[in-house]
């Protein structure tokens, strides 16, 4: 279905003006997402909230709806049947109806100027994407410092690579959809925040900075790794800016798969409380009722 047929375009009227879209997708999160959706609300860039319910089995949608509404926050629900963060975000994609557009993680915390840093680096020229740090939601200015220094060092010793998980991505949409967006078909691995930015490549640079950072929740995954090898990744380093296609289509996606470590069967993880760290970022969808906040 198509974003207008649906209406979601014309959310508060105005809504097409609007600045910025968050693709929110989630899988049993209940404990997290007020949290999330919370700080979503108090950003100085208002976003048209885009839920996505990747199939919870906990009441994952209705606590988000919840959060939605009592923060005020324009939002449309999306459920998407098939398992895996990349399907989900597909979902939601189709339903983005402004020029900048984020993916979100549902126990992520992010604050109030994240998305006012983010437009920043995308409307400096060249920039197609933008990535954020992670450091804790009660990181210390010099911690914060120490953040922004190692990513934009990274950058630049490894331009034309991400150096961002997916919680922390925003993007011109125009150059998103360009793209090829989120295709579960193309890529339906684990690294899908990196994959996806390879293919952004061609429309422009990933910009980072010192303002755009984010705070993962504490907890790690309870299974085998589920990142690349080090092998992998300075594979990664030496090829991907050069003969990214190579890289992910005939290497790394064979070793991923070979693994197991598809964005489905991962749907199914648990979490145990950890310290804070960097993470890898069939049906149809079927739509609940817009809210429109007046």
């Amino acid at each position: 279905m198509h974003p207008d047929e649906f209406g979601a375009t014309n959310v508060e009227g105005g809504f097409r003006s609007r600045g910025w879209s968050v693709l929110l997708p989630f899988f049993n999160e209940r404990d997290h997402l007020p949290g999330t959706v919370a700080s979503l609300a108090q950003q100085s860039e208002p976003p048209f909230l885009i839920l996505i319910d990747n199939g919870s089995t906990d009441g994952s949608a209705e606590v988000a709806v919840a959060a939605a509404r009592q923060h005020e926050l324009p939002y449309l629900l999306v459920h998407e049947r098939r398992p895996g963060k990349v399907a989900a975000l597909a979902a939601g994609l189709p339903f983005v109806a402004t020029p900048y557009v984020a993916t979100c993680d549902a126990d992520t915390w992010y604050p109030s100027h994240y998305l006012a840093a983010g437009q920043a680096l995308l409307e400096q020229d060249g920039h197609a994407a933008a990535g954020a740090y992670f450091v804790s939601r009660k990181a210390r200015l010099a911690e914060r410092i120490a953040g922004a220094l190692q990513i934009k060092l990274v950058a630049r010793l490894f331009p034309g690579q991400c150096h961002a998980g997916g919680a922390g991505q925003v993007f011109r949409t125009a150059a998103l959809r360009r793209a090829g967006g989120f295709d579960p078909q193309r890529w339906n691995l684990v690294l899908e925040d990196h994959e996806v930015m390879h293919r952004l490549l061609p429309e422009g640079s990933i910009g980072y900075g010192a303002a755009m950072w984010c705070a993962p929740a504490p907890r790690k995954r309870d299974r085998a790794s589920v990142r690349w090898t080090v092998a992998e990744r300075l594979c990664y380093l030496a090829l991907g800016a050069r003969d990214g296609d190579w890289f992910f289509y005939e290497y790394l996606a064979r070793r991923l798969a070979a693994r197991q470590l598809s964005s489905d069967r991962l749907r199914e993880r648990r979490f145990q409380p950890a310290a804070v760290g960097l993470s890898p970022s069939g049906a149809p969808a079927t739509l609940a009722p817009v809210r429109a906040v007046s």
